[in-house]
């Protein structure tokens, strides 16, 4: 990152200052403040730069920018602790080098390059106790989980090659092609994009595996676990048939974490508040308006519609019912993952040409005339 990590160090930095100085009860609020702003601030410029002064920006920015995203879930997710009273921290004022050694694990967990190189959250407490009694209990050997996820992400990046090769080869002309050709092919954009997030997922997935993260000891002579630690599994997404599975299982530590921060918390339409937020943590582009809004709307869709048909219908239709509800999950979420992904106008003009933005409007739609009739 370069020069640009003196953006985390910096957030450090205020993190420990304000736990140093600020009552837990009222910590969570302050950090989320003064994290917030500083990664908004970061955010703008981006924008500001690239649409404003059409200046490209620093590989190095981006990389470091993500990270930060990262460390706001690491920071907020402990100043929740110590609010929560789940992690005690207490300081002896007489003693500078007691207190100095009460905050290294902090630092190290805060800054570990593991989990913000790419993820996933992983809770201050469960890396304490593993730091801490790693010379009691050495973790097994994660090689061959390792080489397995390895050969998992191989397989994802051949299967995308060649849908990228399909779709340079065969791409969608408005004038000549047919509608459901284009409907597929942005479907198939949809899973190239999506197959990047797998495999980035699954190499971090790796990186925390080697250091020794995320295994969970069985019942002994049986093998540990070491999925304790993800952000989701490709077929296990792919495979949800509604809106609101996808959004628990899509990044599923990130999901835990607005679900902790935001929609918990939230008294009056903890749903959108909780995609809202996402949104202003994501860095408020063109496309991400359209695609997380759209996908919060279609998740409360899923939840009303799904709640007056699904007693309605006999086991056969029930099963008709389940694989309608796959593909028209697999067009919305096509819809959001090309809008957010392109964050400008040329995702929802795409979406637009192409009719697959019919899919979330009649979603929509069927939601007003779902509440219409819980109401009748």
């Amino acid at each position: 990152m370069g020069i640009y990590s003196s953006l985390l160090f910096t957030s450090t930095f205020v993190f420990i200052l304000l736990v140093c100085s600020v009552d837990p009860r009222c910590l969570h609020t302050w950090v989320f403040g003064a994290q917030m702003l500083w990664q908004t601030f970061w955010h703008l410029l981006i924008q500001y730069r690239e649409y404003y002064l059409h200046e490209p920006v620093s590989i190095r920015l981006f990389v470091a920018v993500s990270s930060l995203m990262l460390l706001t879930q690491r920071i907020t997710s402990v100043s929740m602790d110590l609010q929560e009273k789940r992690v005690l921290l207490t300081f002896n004022a007489s003693s500078k080098r007691k207190a100095c050694v009460m905050l290294l694990p902090l630092i190290s967990y805060i800054l570990n390059f593991t989990t913000l190189l790419g993820g996933p959250l992983y809770s201050y407490s469960r890396f304490v106790s593993l730091m801490s009694g790693i010379s009691l209990n050495t973790p097994p050997n994660p090689l061959r989980v390792v080489l397995l996820k390895l050969l998992q992400v191989l397989l994802l990046q051949w299967v995308r090659y060649y849908l990228v090769h399909f779709l340079k080869h065969n791409t969608y002309d408005p004038a000549t092609s047919i509608l459901l050709y284009g409907v597929l092919w942005v479907w198939g954009l949809a899973v190239v994009l999506r197959i990047q997030y797998y495999s980035h997922w699954r190499i971090s997935e790796c990186l925390n595996n080697a250091a020794g993260f995320g295994f969970w000891e069985n019942s002994p002579g049986d093998s540990p676990e070491w999925s304790r630690l993800s952000d989701g599994d490709f077929w296990t997404i792919e495979a949800s048939s509604r809106m609101s599975e996808f959004a628990r299982r899509w990044n599923a530590t990130t999901a835990s974490w607005l679900r902790r921060l935001i929609y918990i918390r939230c008294k009056r339409f903890p749903l959108f508040m909780t995609f809202s937020f996402s949104l202003w943590w994501h860095g408020c582009h063109l496309g991400h308006f359209w695609g997380i809004w759209t996908w919060a709307a279609t998740v409360e869709a899923d939840y009303h519609i799904h709640g007056y048909l699904h007693p309605k219908l006999s086991s056969t239709w029930r099963n008709i019912y389940t694989c309608l509800s796959w593909i028209n999950t697999q067009m919305i979420v096509a819809c959001i993952v090309v809008a957010v992904e392109l964050r400008n106008t040329s995702g929802l003009r795409l979406v637009s040409i192409t009719y697959i933005g019919l899919f979330p409007l009649l979603n929509i739609m069927l939601l007003f005339i779902s509440l219409k009739l819980n109401t009748v």
